[in-house]
């Protein structure tokens, strides 16, 4: 029901109340039919679902398959280590992933404890949980709002309001009908559970209790609101898949070629498949991005981006669209005078009349009450604040206030007296409509002021007047204020930061689209939106416009539109699922408590550090500890290097685990032994793992990294010529390391210079991952200490295969001689060669054929 449009009498009635309360009886059968006024919470997922998710991974479940084979054919020993590496990876990725669920947590903690209500007349305190549709809520400076109210009495109440509609400035309450079509935060005889009275008193009539409250239908819209899978997710999802199709594929054509080819037996055809198995699945893949992904949370830490959720870092280089809050992330939530406009006839004595507007600014006022306090330790209405901050610097004497009428919003002024070289004076200061009616102005002068009020406004600017007339009494009443001669009016707005300016025109290079969603008003939201630099400034649409739109209309609309104002919270879910629509990887920024859905929905939610609400907090990716759009823009650009890495990282693995798959079937296309055993895989998937894999995340951003746009979202991790690189590079590592092992006649030399063979070449192919198409060895890598330290950990580990006997009986290696590591090292540089001779035939393919086409 829309009660801003109902009087009091309707209200009440509807109600069944009375200007005295409810009863006791009446609160009881309320209580009960209604439910006590609280929010409900789903229920939280036990530990075991949390910690069983990640062993779910497809190629995770491949493993323990093959662990258990190995334990059904007796080899406890490879069973033990498989497991150990499933177990370990699993963990790794609970502890680094484990995500507090808090929401519902800190919207509860928003509403008042407590609550002072009429019943039967009498005042009377009670638990806010107790709080009935129809009681009588007795407000008074600095309560929280336990429900939601209609005011039947407003004692100039203002109530600060940013935390559910996204107002800049405390809003003034009143008891008057509203139409029916006016927004959630131009409804002002209701206010709303969760908001603070700034000041003044009232009674109002509760409404709405628990989830039928405004922050009530925010905390159902967080539970209906599905977490989004990020793309890094999902693209690790594919890359999961692709590699078990593979493996499946290969292990089906071996069963099929060997049994009918050669007739192995079932126990040597399940060792081969379990070792192909382990060879081909990269198992510490999953704890190396987990890894970079740390990297990544930590370097963003440090740029005041705190991280919530690894796979976020990813997201935020994937950005295609940002969509941010106003006040406090774009602007410096900090009111301002941004323009002061003296009378037209002045211009010939600026200074005189500078001087008495100046006067009016410092002492018609309620906050600075001696000039031994200093204006930043002054707190109270935003806008006085700005106009003391403005005349501070002119350094003006502060006057003996003799007289006042203070601020009311009946009268929209406020009024002083003083005594200005023995003269009484009187100032005022208001709303400039309201005293433009009370100056005793000529048709030309009203004209001028009336143009300057609409040119500030149409800046987005709040505009103030201040008057001053000679009286000769120190009494005043609201009678008197008339004949006024206007001193000057001020402009007042929340200005942009420069640092957000500075920000946007990065995310315009780098291409990503930057919208502005606000709860302020239409004029203001355009002035910013034209300062701050976005593409279509000129184009506002409301949120009662967005009601109107269908889903398909909401789509076009957002293709077009950069700004939106006058928001609600099912305003921004919809526009954040608009642009998802259409394919967009959505990042969302916001503060209040009606933020909190469309972050949750959002691919990335993005919440204010400093100003942010605990709820927003909890339901964001990203907490941004300085509340600077700036920071987006830095984590934007880490992102991006952490995907850079990662891809470099898949590039690397890859090739190396298919090229011991591939020694394992040329074993059984050739019906000879097993060239390496599962251990010896293992360890070479685990000492690369452990040394080189790391490496690569340590990479720095590729200069140019902000001028290209957002990858596609859909694009696969591995492309045509990704796959192409892996089959190349796996056959360059197998054949060399193949033909070195053959020419040896000890089995175990034999396999040890094909293991040794193996990993020299990986470590070698990690400098070429280095760039993916560049050559590598440029001035960086000498930058890149992870790389020295990989490669120096490396030497040690696998030099005590060779150097500690224990090594050599675990793992089944031999000791090889000085022209064995020679030609190891030989076959190792030789691959490193063939693929930098690869990567230029690419390129230059690549420019005949841009030539072709151009």
């Amino acid at each position: 029901m829309d009660y801003h449009n109902k009087t009091i009498s309707q209200t009440l009635k509807h109600f069944d109340t009375s200007a005295k309360g409810l009863n006791q009886k009446q609160r009881k059968k309320r209580l009960e039919k209604f439910g006590a006024n609280k929010l409900k919470e789903k229920a939280p997922q036990p530990l075991w679902k949390k910690i069983g998710k990640h062993f779910i991974d497809l190629l995770m479940i491949v493993l323990m398959a093959a662990a258990i084979l190995k334990g059904i054919t007796g080899d406890y020993v490879e069973m033990g280590i498989i497991l150990a590496v499933v177990v370990i990876n699993g963990l790794i990725g609970y502890l680094q992933e484990r995500k507090a669920e808090s929401s519902l947590n800190s919207l509860k903690q928003m509403m008042a404890q407590t609550a002072d209500i009429l019943m039967d007349g009498h005042r009377k305190k009670i638990a806010a949980e107790e709080l009935v549709p129809g009681d009588l809520l007795l407000l008074q400076s600095g309560d929280i709002l336990p429900a939601d109210v209609r005011l039947m009495e407003s004692h100039d109440l203002v109530v600060e309001e940013a935390v559910l509609t996204g107002e800049s400035l405390p809003v003034a309450k009143s008891t008057s009908l509203v139409d029916s079509s006016a927004a959630l935060g131009d409804r002002l005889n209701l206010a709303f559970s969760g908001t603070q009275v700034q000041s003044g008193s009232a009674i109002g009539i509760v409404t709405a209790t628990g989830d039928q409250t405004e922050i009530g239908k925010i905390n159902k819209a967080l539970q209906s609101v599905k977490p989004q899978t990020t793309p890094l997710i999902r693209k690790m999802n594919q890359l999961n898949q692709q590699i078990f199709k593979g493996l499946m594929l290969f292990i089906l054509f071996l069963v099929f070629f060997t049994t009918l080819r050669y007739g192995l037996e079932a126990n040597l055809l399940l060792s081969a498949v379990i070792a192909l198995i382990v060879a081909v699945v990269p198992e510490g893949l999953p704890a190396v991005l987990t890894m970079i992904l740390s990297l990544g949370v930590k370097e963003m830490s440090d740029q005041k981006a705190i991280v919530k959720s690894m796979p976020a870092v990813e997201t935020l280089g994937s950005m295609t669209v940002i969509c941010s809050d106003k006040t406090g992330t774009l602007t410096k939530n900090e009111m301002t005078v941004k323009q002061v406009i003296l009378p037209e006839k002045s211009k010939n004595d600026a200074a005189a009349s500078s001087e008495l507007l100046h006067l009016i600014m410092n002492n018609c006022q309620d906050l600075r009450t001696s000039d031994t306090q200093k204006v930043s330790d002054l707190k109270g209405n935003p806008t006085e604040l700005a106009v003391l901050r403005h005349v501070h610097q002119y350094q003006v004497p502060k006057l003996a206030k003799l007289q006042q009428l203070p601020f009311h919003s009946r009268y929209k002024y406020m009024a002083t007296t003083h005594l200005v070289n023995n003269q009484l004076m009187l100032f005022v200061k208001g709303a400039p409509e309201v005293l433009l009616d009370r100056a005793n102005l000529t048709t030309e002068e009203k004209n001028y002021w009336e143009q300057a009020i609409t040119a500030a406004a149409k800046q987005g600017q709040r505009v103030l007047a201040f008057a001053a007339k000679e009286i000769n009494t120190e009494a005043i009443r609201h009678e008197d204020i008339t004949d006024l001669k206007i001193s000057g009016l001020a402009g007042i707005i929340d200005p942009p930061k420069e640092s957000a300016i500075a920000a946007i025109a990065k995310c315009h290079q780098a291409g990503i689209t930057v919208k502005m969603i606000t709860g302020d008003h239409k004029d203001t939201a355009r002035a910013i939106g034209a300062q701050i630099g976005l593409k279509h400034s000129e184009t506002v649409v409301e949120g009662r416009e967005i009601e109107n739109f269908s889903d398909e209309e909401l789509q076009q609309a957002v293709k077009k539109t950069d700004i939106f104002a006058r928001t609600t919270p099912e305003h921004k879910l919809r526009i954040v699922a608009a642009l998802q629509q259409q394919g967009e990887i959505v990042g969302m920024t916001g503060d209040g408590v009606n933020d909190a859905p469309a972050l949750k929905k959002a691919d990335i939610g993005i919440a204010m550090g400093i100003k942010g609400s605990e709820v927003t907090k909890e339901a964001a990716d990203m907490v941004l500890a300085d509340d600077n759009f700036a920071t987006i823009a830095a984590a934007v650009k880490e992102g991006r290097r952490i995907f850079d890495n990662l891809k470099k990282t898949i590039n690397f693995f890859l090739p190396t685990s298919l090229a011991q798959g591939l020694l394992v079937i040329f074993a059984l296309l050739t019906d000879r032994p097993l060239p390496l055993t599962p251990v010896q895989i293992l360890w070479v998937n685990m000492v690369t793992t452990v040394t080189l894999s790391y490496a690569l995340g340590f990479e720095k951003a590729n200069p140019e990294i902000m001028e290209r746009s957002p990858r596609n979202p859909n694009e696969k991790i591995l492309s045509p010529h990704s796959l192409f690189r892996i089959l190349f590079v796996s056959l360059l590592i197998t054949i060399p390391a193949y033909l070195l092992s053959s020419q040896a006649t000890d089995p175990q030399v034999a396999r040890t210079l094909l293991l040794q063979s193996i990993v020299v070449s990986q470590a070698f192919y990690m400098i070429n991952c280095r760039e993916l198409s560049d050559m590598p060895l440029n001035k960086s890598l000498l930058q890149n200490k992870a790389i020295w330290l990989s490669l120096g950990a490396l030497v040690l580990i696998q030099g005590s295969l060779f150097l500690l006997p224990f090594m050599q009986n675990m793992i089944g290696t031999a000791s090889l001689n000085a022209a064995q590591h020679i030609a190891v090292f030989l076959a190792a540089t030789l691959v490193f060669i063939l693929i930098e001779l690869e990567k230029k035939a690419v390129k230059a393919l690549a420019r005949r054929t841009r030539s072709r086409t151009a």
